[in-house]
């Protein structure tokens, strides 16, 4: 099933689930007790926002050996982990703004695990039970700033660098779907999430083991090579195999 945010007109957000083309509104606690509306509205009529607004959003880096080479980096023994402020997600359609600081931003197409309950300590075999979903994500960087700071965070958490959407897939095996990512036309990044070095099973038991995971936070699951640069007036298109497009234009601040 697909779940996702919306708003119509001027009204308020509300959690959807989605029929096809329409919507059906989403009554009570997402990750709870919900009741499911008859899906009369037709998307064309409403704004996609991004399906979840995460607690917190963890990421993962080197966890393509493909994008390991072209950063010039080492496999790590243990997942690369780090934070993305809340504050830089946005959904589809919206643009990626272009901060002033920076002269080279990029893209990096990835797997979303969207958390359905709360946990410490996930075995890697219990991490399904954990999982409410899956969604596509743009983990958008400022390769200069990432270089320059060694540290991660500024460059990875300007508002609009983490695009979410368009809908959470709750019924999805991700060990071997396709990810691509297109600048405009041209086809920047393609491979199978079975490339990934650590398993999404891995990967989430690992952040369990540093932190408390919460229904509605983001695991976000690294990509692959191919990562490039954005400028103004380009379209970025992540695509992943069994959820569907997510696409952004690309502004100047």
């Amino acid at each position: 099933m697909r779940f996702t945010r919306y708003q119509l007109g001027n009204g308020k957000p509300n959690f959807g689930w989605l029929l096809e083309n329409n919507i059906g509104p989403v009554e009570g606690n997402l990750f709870g007790e919900f009741r499911r509306l008859e899906a009369n509205i037709p998307m064309e009529h409403v704004h996609l926002l991004a399906p979840i607004q995460p607690g917190k959003i963890i990421c993962v880096g080197h966890n393509y050996q493909s994008h390991i080479i072209e950063m010039d980096s080492t496999i790590p023994d243990i997942p690369v982990i780090f934070l993305k402020a809340p504050s830089s997600v946005i959904g589809p359609g919206s643009a990626i703004i272009l901060p002033s600081q920076s002269k080279r931003v990029e893209h990096e197409a990835e797997l979303a695990v969207v958390i359905g309950r709360q946990g410490r300590w996930i075995k890697p075999d219990d991490v399904s039970k954990y999982i409410f979903g899956y969604t596509i994500a743009n983990d958008v960087t400022a390769r200069d700033l990432q270089r320059q700071d060694g540290q991660w965070d500024r460059s990875k958490g300007f508002d609009t660098f983490c695009p979410l959407g368009p809908w959470i897939e709750t019924e999805m095996d991700p060990t071997d779907v396709l990810l691509t990512c297109r600048v405009n036309d041209e086809l920047r990044q393609m491979a199978s999430t079975n490339d990934m070095i650590f398993t999404v099973g891995q990967l989430v038991s690992f952040v369990s083991s540093v932190m408390t995971l919460f229904p509605g936070d983001v695991v976000m699951t690294g990509t692959p090579a191919g990562v490039g640069p954005l400028a103004a007036g380009d379209v970025v298109t992540v695509s992943i195999e069994g959820i569907g497009e997510l696409s952004n234009p690309i502004a100047l601040s």
